[in-house]
């Protein structure tokens, strides 16, 4: 029996709404994965995506030869342009993770749909009606409490350097009492809000090409070109990394390759949980329940990360925090909900977290 045939085998026995909390679960544990590792955040997610992709090509390469063939050349560039995106959220949101709290970050990063709404307004001219700009306007009020909570409420700041960071971020921290975690909690923030419009910019520029090829051969494209985008990133880095010493490719060569083995078992444990199980499971789900249903589930994934982070991390959530988080998955459930009912959001892709489904995927 082959790969293929036992794939489906097990798609056909496994309930879609437990390969769903699987899902959940295996996204959840992406921002923990990124913390333990001592890599860049260029190069973790290098290799995140890296691996995700050598994991796709060859049952998307057997099953789907046909549509790789039929792929334009307009096609390729839109896939192009489409990693590109996706490159930008994944180096954005794996720094942020570096300076701020997960429940921040993961929570930040998760109001992709609400950028979705204002980009699919401002550059396609797609009709925003009262719920949906309800709830981005729910949303965008809940990351600024989020963000800028930190100056106003105080805080007991864990991390290596807590008051390493702007002046009036560290005035606060000497003044108050709520839980900041990280070493710079506004410019992590500020990254995970710039992953999530990433993110929106991958599913608004990536539908057109969506609607027209199949979800794995899409995802593989795509996530090809990523990784390309990501390879820039990380020698543009290496490059301009004058203190590292030696030769432009020696430094290049470190930088891609001196890591400790953990590191390594890191990357593909990102690739092989978040990636397949989290993300390709989550588009198998949109085709056996019901869109609404897997938008709110994927609600958990900063609920789930955060309980990771506090029980395998020790990190502390403090209320401006937890307040400004519930505010923003409420607007970014609302904001889902609205544009499921709008014809004009049929065929979006799905965003990096699976959070941004388009209505029917193929199997």
């Amino acid at each position: 029996m082959s790969t293929s045939t036992r794939l489906d085998a097990l798609a056909d026995r496994t309930p879609p709404l437990l390969a769903l909390v699987v899902a959940v679960a295996a996204v959840s544990t992406s921002a923990v994965l990124v913390r333990w590792t001592s890599a860049p955040s260029a190069v973790t997610a290098f290799y995140r995506v890296l691996f995700t992709t050598l994991l796709l090509v060859p049952l998307a390469a057997t099953r789907y030869g046909a549509a790789f063939r039929r792929l334009a050349p307009r096609d390729g560039l839109i896939a192009a342009v489409t990693g590109v995106a996706l490159a930008i959220h994944f180096a954005a949101w794996f720094e942020s993770l570096r300076w701020t709290s997960i429940a921040a970050s993961v929570t930040l990063v998760q109001a992709q749909p609400a950028f979705v709404a204002v980009g699919a307004w401002l550059l396609l001219d797609e009709r925003v009606d009262a719920r949906t700009a309800l709830g981005v306007a729910v949303a965008l009020g809940g990351m600024a409490l989020l963000s800028a909570g930190d100056l106003v409420s105080g805080a007991v700041v864990t991390g290596r350097r807590p008051l390493y960071g702007m002046a009036l971020l560290s005035a606060g921290d000497l003044v108050s009492g709520a839980v900041v975690t990280g070493r710079r909690p506004l410019y992590g923030n500020a990254l995970a809000v710039l992953g999530a419009a990433a993110a929106a910019a991958y599913v608004l520029v990536g539908r057109s090409l969506r609607q027209r090829v199949p979800l794995l051969p899409y995802v593989t494209v795509v996530y090809a070109a990523c990784t390309l985008a990501l390879l820039v990133f990380v020698v543009a880095g290496a490059l301009g990394d004058a203190a590292g010493g030696g030769t432009a490719a020696g430094r290049i060569a470190a930088s891609l390759f001196d890591h400790p083995p953990q590191d390594w078992v890191l990357f593909l444990a990102m690739a092989v949980g978040p990636g397949l199980l989290g993300h390709t499971v989550v588009n198998w789900a949109l085709a056996h329940v019901e869109s609404s249903v897997v938008s709110v589930s994927l609600l958990g994934e900063p609920v789930g990360a955060t309980l990771l982070g506090v029980v395998l991390l020790d990190e502390r959530v403090g209320a401006v925090t937890l307040v400004g988080g519930a505010i923003i998955l409420a607007g970014v459930a609302l904001t889902a909900q609205a544009r499921e009912t709008d014809a004009g959001a049929d065929g979006e892709p799905a965003g990096p977290h699976g959070d941004e489904p388009p209505d029917a995927v193929e199997r």
